[in-house]
C-alpha cells in the first residue's frame, strides 16, 4: 500500500517526495534550486538568475582574485629567499660564469622592493623625461646625504623636488648624477660624486697657495691631509700671511669664481682687533663708505662687538675681494688692525673648527653655498 504523499517531508530544494518518482510541475518541467539559491530550468536550459546579481557576484570574484595576486606579489617581493629562487632556481645558475654570479649577487643585494615605481592610473605622470642608464632619483639624493632613501621619497611625493627645472613625483625617475641638476626646495643639490668642497681654518704664518716656492707653509700642506684628489683644488678667497681664518677649497671651478667675484655680492665676515675705544663717527663714517687709494668701498655692515681699552673688538662684513681691504679700511680711519680673523664665507662658518685643520662641507652648507652664488 503506498503511502500518502507528503510535501512536509520535502527537502528543501527538492522536488521528489521520498521514495517517490520525479514531481512535475503543472507546465510539466521540473525545476531545482541550485546551490546558491538561483531557479534552473533543466529541460529547457534556462537560468533564471537575475543579470545584475550576477555581474555583482562575478565581480566580487574578481576582485578577490586581484587581491590574492597582489599579496602573493607583495610577499615575493619582500622575501629573500623567494627574490633569490627565481624562475629557474638556483639550477640555473650553475651554468654562469662565476663573474656573472658574482655580479648577480650584487644586484640582488643592491635591489630593493621599495624603489618600484606604482603606477597609477588615475595621477598624471610628470613631462621629465628619463637619462638612459642613470640611477633613481631618491638613490642620487640619498647618495649626496640629503636623508636617508625614504625620506626623500617622502620628498619626492610631496612634490618638493626638481630635475632640470621640472617637479618630479615619481620614485623611478632617472637621473645623472654628473649631469642632473636636482633641488630639494629650490636649493641646489649636488649628487655628483667627483666633486669635492672643504673648510680650512688658515692658521697665521701660512701662505694662500697650493705652493710656494720658498719653501714656506702654505694651505697645499694642509690639504694633502684629505687625501689625493685628481682634479685641483681652487681655494676661495685669499688670506695675507698674517691674516687667520676660514678658507673654502672646491674643485668647483664655477662655484669657486662666483663666490670670490664681487658681481654675486657673497659676504665674507670678519672680526678684527683695533685701537679701541672707537667712537661713534668713525662708526657712521665707515658705515656711510671710505674713499681709498683704489677707490670707494662701503661694508655691508659693521658694528662693535668690544669697545674698550686699549683694544676693541669690531667685526666686519663686506663683499670685495680687493688685497688688503680690511686692513687699508681701518688706516684710512685711523684704526689700524693689529689681529685679523675671517669668520665666514657666505652661510658657511668656522664654527668649531680648530686652527690648521680641514674637514668637508655638509650637503647642506653646499647647497647654501649654491644659493648664496645665485646657482
Amino acid at each position: 500500500m503506498n503511502k500518502p504523499h507528503d510535501d512536509s517531508i520535502r527537502r528543501r530544494g527538492d522536488c521528489r517526495p521520498r521514495g517517490g518518482r520525479g514531481h512535475f510541475e503543472q507546465t510539466g518541467r521540473r525545476e531545482h534550486r541550485d546551490r546558491r539559491g538561483a531557479h534552473f530550468d533543466q529541460d529547457t536550459g534556462d537560468d533564471r538568475r537575475t543579470a545584475p546579481g550576477r555581474k555583482q557576484r562575478d565581480g566580487q570574484r574578481g576582485e578577490r582574485t586581484q587581491r590574492a595576486q597582489a599579496e602573493r606579489r607583495q610577499r615575493h617581493a619582500h622575501d629573500p629567499r623567494a627574490r633569490r629562487s627565481g624562475r629557474g632556481g638556483r639550477g640555473a645558475e650553475r651554468g654562469l660564469s662565476p663573474q656573472a654570479r658574482a655580479r648577480l649577487r650584487i644586484l640582488r643585494d643592491e635591489y630593493d622592493p621599495w624603489d618600484d615605481d606604482p603606477v597609477d592610473p588615475d595621477e598624471e605622470r610628470d613631462t621629465y623625461v628619463d637619462v638612459p642608464g642613470g640611477i633613481r632619483l631618491q638613490k642620487a639624493l640619498a647618495q649626496a646625504g640629503v636623508a636617508s632613501r625614504r625620506a626623500c621619497e617622502e620628498l619626492i611625493a610631496a612634490g618638493r623636488v626638481s630635475v632640470d627645472g621640472q617637479i618630479v613625483r615619481r620614485f623611478g625617475a632617472r637621473v645623472d648624477p654628473e649631469k642632473s641638476e636636482i633641488r630639494v626646495d629650490g636649493m641646489r643639490v649636488v649628487t655628483s660624486q667627483n666633486l669635492r668642497y672643504y673648510a680650512l681654518n688658515k692658521p697665521r704664518g701660512v701662505v694662500s697657495t697650493m705652493f710656494d716656492p720658498e719653501g714656506r707653509p702654505t694651505i697645499g700642506d694642509y690639504a694633502a691631509q684629505i687625501g689625493p684628489i685628481e682634479e685641483r683644488l681652487f681655494h676661495v678667497g685669499r688670506l695675507d700671511t698674517d691674516t687667520e681664518g676660514l678658507i673654502l677649497l672646491t674643485n668647483d671651478g664655477e662655484l669657486a669664481n662666483r663666490l670670490t667675484h664681487p658681481r654675486y655680492k657673497v659676504t665674507k665676515t670678519y672680526l678684527a682687533k683695533v685701537p679701541g675705544p672707537v667712537p661713534r663717527d668713525v662708526i657712521r663714517q665707515i658705515r656711510k663708505g671710505v674713499e681709498l687709494d683704489d677707490g670707494f668701498v662701503k661694508v655691508d655692515s659693521f658694528r662693535v662687538i668690544d669697545n674698550i681699552e686699549p683694544k676693541a673688538l669690531v667685526e666686519i662684513r663686506l663683499h670685495e675681494g680687493r688685497k688688503h681691504i680690511v686692513r687699508r679700511l681701518m688706516k684710512a680711519v685711523g684704526h689700524p688692525v693689529s689681529d685679523l680673523a675671517r669668520t665666514q664665507i657666505g652661510p658657511v662658518g668656522l664654527n668649531n673648527l680648530k686652527s690648521g685643520t680641514i674637514r668637508a662641507l655638509t650637503s647642506q652648507e653646499v647647497s647654501e653655498l649654491y644659493t648664496a652664488a645665485g646657482m
